[in-house]
């Protein structure tokens, strides 16, 4: 027995049709936009777990190796290096005559350091005074002299 005329199956058919008229599949040029933000991001992702990988890993190695201890000091004071002559400069390579200032040595203006120097220089400097003003206790090289 057919019921053409029942009202809900006039309404299933009519819901069909426009079911079917909406499930159209967008355009290509949608869903390629879609597929490409999908891989960008997952390339930004993975960039940053990476980021976030070799950062934790530098942070953690840092923290367990030990730190520089600073510069190494010399065991001892060095010496003062002594300066080195002056030697007057050569002749250009193009010249055949020896001129009148290439024959005589060049002249010092300062005299050569001394070379046996055994005293330290002596420091013209009062010693500290403490909280009550008097001279506080140092190492000095001469023994204390009684105040007059």
């Amino acid at each position: 027995m057919p019921d053409s005329h029942d009202p809900l199956r006039s309404l299933f058919q009519e819901a069909a049709s426009a079911g079917q008229s909406a499930s159209l599949a967008p355009p290509v040029a949608v869903i390629e936009r879609r597929g490409e933000r999908h891989r960008r991001r997952r390339i930004v992702g993975i960039a940053a777990a990476c980021f976030l990988v070799l950062a934790g890993s530098g942070a953690a190695l840092s923290a367990f190796l030990p730190g520089d201890p600073g510069p190494t000091l010399p065991a001892t004071t060095p010496s003062p290096a002594a300066p080195s002559p002056t030697s007057a400069p050569p002749p250009p390579p193009h010249s055949t005559a020896p001129t009148l200032n290439s024959m005589t040595p060049p002249r010092n203006t300062t005299p050569p350091p001394p070379l046996n120097t055994t005293t330290p220089p002596r420091s013209t400097t009062t010693p500290p005074l403490g909280a009550t003003g008097t001279v506080t206790a140092s190492m000095s090289p001469t023994p204390p002299q009684p105040l007059r």
